[in-house]
């Protein structure tokens, strides 16, 4: 019979605030500091799954079809999205990564990737082995 314990009541505090500093500064990390977060994030979706409905694109990202139509509306300006035809739907558009918004996420992550690798670098193979544990137990807390 296994008994668990309650965390330690500044745990979630702690956890919160170190993941917030730390995501705030990767964040910052971008190729053009003037695309917001939310753009970023529609945008690469769509760079990784491909061309996809507005639809689709704000319940992915987890906002309303308004919010999503002013994000892509702005990537679209900037080049870094077009709309194309559904194809099987006449009504329906597909969203999808231009070469220039590919890039931009290519060159985002990057960046982000050139941030942190030098700071995982100087920890010892044991605080990395505590990390690689840590981040499997955050992907999971995430998807519950």
């Amino acid at each position: 019979m296994t008994t668990t314990s309650a965390p330690h009541p500044s745990l979630s505090t702690d956890l919160r605030v170190a993941v917030n500093r730390l995501s705030r500064t990767l964040r910052a990390q971008k190729a053009d500091s003037s695309v917001s977060d939310a753009m970023f994030s529609a945008l690469a979706r769509l760079h990784r799954d491909g061309p996809m409905t507005l639809a689709d694109l704000s319940r992915g990202d987890g906002v309303t079809p308004p919010s999503m139509t002013k994000t892509v509306a702005a990537l679209i300006d900037r080049g870094l999205v077009s709309k194309g035809d559904h194809g099987d739907d006449r009504r329906k558009v597909l969203i999808g990564a231009t070469p220039a918004g590919a890039d931009f996420v290519v060159e985002t992550r990057r960046r982000r990737d050139d941030w942190l690798s030098p700071k995982l670098a100087v920890l010892t193979p044991a605080e990395r082995r505590v990390l690689t544990d840590a981040t499997e137990i955050m992907r999971r807390l995430a998807h519950q």
